[in-house]
């Protein structure tokens, strides 16, 4: 089985696209540009990921039309309706200034301007409208933001992250009020 933990998530195939095997899947990402001249992604099959090969790939804003080899049937494409795919971490493009993958921040420091050290992030929490950090100051727990009003700077070489938290955020969690 191969370790999910050395690959990202990219996408999803949607549906059958025509009578040729062709599939249209949603690509997960602000830049499906990047993804033009991909090779090959891995399908999440019954919980093992497994290399597809692209025959065929066109864009059309975050979906695009694949053709895999040897997927040259409506029955062999229509098992791969719903599936998730994945591509290698290397393949990740580099991020930088103050933005980051939330993959890559867990156990940086987060520092704020007034109150100094809270802690390491344990965590990324992914809620509907918005995502936050996890980090625990003296066991408890503090949820801040991710935004850019808040992330003042992110650190890569210190494995910090400056943050200037919103008036009276940090008491809702640290102070008993």
């Amino acid at each position: 089985m191969n370790d999910f933990k050395d690959f990202f998530y990219l996408g999803k195939v949607i549906k059958l696209h025509g009578y040729e095997g062709k599939l249209s899947i949603y690509l997960d990402t602000n830049k499906p540009n990047d993804y033009i001249n991909l090779d090959l992604v891995h399908m999440n099959i019954g919980g093992s990921l497994v290399p597809y090969f692209i025959e065929e790939l066109s864009l059309l804003n975050n979906k695009a039309v694949v053709r895999f080899m040897d997927i040259d049937t409506i029955d062999k494409a229509e098992e791969l309706v719903n599936k998730e795919f994945y591509l290698p971490m290397s393949m990740l493009p580099k991020l930088s200034g103050n933005k980051f993958y939330y993959h890559e921040v867990p156990g940086m420091l987060v520092v704020d301007e007034n109150f100094g050290e809270i802690g390491a992030i344990s965590k990324v929490l992914e809620y509907p409208n918005t995502a936050v950090l996890q980090v625990f100051y003296e066991n408890k727990e503090v949820l801040i933001p991710i935004s850019d009003e808040i992330i003042k700077k992110v650190d890569r070489g210190e494995s910090k992250i400056f943050v200037n938290s919103p008036e009276g955020l940090l008491d809702i969690y640290i102070n008993d009020i």
